[in-house]
C-alpha cells in the first residue's frame, strides 16, 4: 500500500472520477457518486478479486483524500467486509497496481 500513500492529503477532483476512462482501466466501477462532495464522504468502488467482491474505499475529508482501503464482501450484508491478506494485497497489486496509480493520478492534485 505504500505505493498509494502519496495519495493521503492530496486534493479530490470528483469530476474527474466522473468521466474517468482511467476507473474503468482498472477493473473497478461505481455505482452512485455524489454531485458533490461534502465534509466527508466515503465513496465505495466494485471490482471481483477471485470471485469475491472486492471493494475499494476512498475516504475524503475537506476535499482531500484521508484513507484507500482495500475490503472484500464477505456475504449478503455490506457491512461485513474483510481486509485483504497481504499475500491477497500483493496479488491485487501486481495485477492492477499500474491502472490504480493511474486512476489516483488522475483523480487527484
Amino acid at each position: 500500500m505504500q505505493r498509494f500513500k502519496r495519495y493521503i492529503g492530496k486534493d479530490f477532483i470528483l469530476e474527474n472520477v466522473r468521466d474517468s476512462e482511467t476507473l474503468q482501466l482498472s477493473g473497478f466501477t461505481c455505482d452512485s457518486l455524489p454531485s458533490s462532495i461534502g465534509d466527508f464522504d466515503e465513496l465505495e468502488f466494485l471490482s471481483d478479486f477471485n470471485g469475491l467482491p472486492l471493494l475499494m474505499c476512498i475516504a475524503v475529508l475537506t476535499g482531500k483524500i484521508k484513507r484507500i482501503m482495500f475490503v472484500l464482501n464477505n456475504g449478503p450484508e455490506p457491512d461485513d467486509v474483510s481486509p485483504l491478506s497481504e499475500a491477497e494485497l500483493k496479488e491485487l497489486l501486481d495485477r492492477k497496481g499500474a491502472q490504480l496509480v493511474n486512476f489516483f493520478e488522475h483523480i487527484t492534485q
